[in-house]
């Protein structure tokens, strides 16, 4: 049986989980609401402020969507608590950020700058010049958001000049060697 699946989710003080039919789940907090609709095959209970969930057979299908619901809605509980962020690191020289009203301006080495707006359940903070911090309630979309200001100039492997996560490290590539 999944590991992940059978663990069981503790609901901490102040948060509201509510389960409507087919498995559509709000959870209310803190920091904000986030709905989802899991799979309806998946059984989840609330008792005494634990979250368990339950699958109904063994197959092969649901034995994969046990632990990934699970996970999805213990997701939904950590970000209306506590959130989540994601760092980003500008390198190169003259790339740099800035925080005008609620857009994100960034000089990136193009002719032009980039302007990234920040979206309603989407905060951005630079706290400096070279780096910018993406935080949410939601896993997934704090995620893609990163990965998005990220492709605007993915880190090269020559210089290590663009966007990049602040765990992630660049391989280098040696340049070219002249004719001798």
């Amino acid at each position: 049986m999944s590991r992940i699946g059978r663990a069981p989710i503790t609901v901490p003080a102040g948060v509201e989980v509510k389960i409507d039919e087919n498995n559509h789940i709000t959870v209310k907090g803190p920091k904000g609401t986030v709905e989802r609709t899991l799979v309806p095959q998946m059984k989840i209970e609330l008792d005494n402020g634990v979250l368990h969930v339950k699958r109904p057979d063994d197959t092969k299908e649901n034995r994969s969507l046990h632990g990934l619901t699970r996970t999805l809605v213990d997701n939904m509980v950590v970000g209306v608590t506590k959130g989540f962020e994601k760092k980003l690191e500008i390198n190169g020289v003259g790339y740099r950020a800035a925080k005008e009203g609620k857009n994100l301006v960034m000089n990136l080495g193009y002719s032009h700058q980039i302007i990234v707006p920040e979206t309603e359940d989407i905060q951005i903070d630079v706290p400096d010049a070279n780096h910018i911090v993406i935080k949410g309630i939601d896993k997934q979309k704090v995620g893609q958001f990163a990965a998005e200001v990220r492709g605007k100039r993915p880190p090269e492997p020559y210089k290590g000049k663009g966007i990049k996560y602040d765990y992630e490290t660049i391989r280098r590539k040696e340049g070219k060697t002249g004719a001798k």
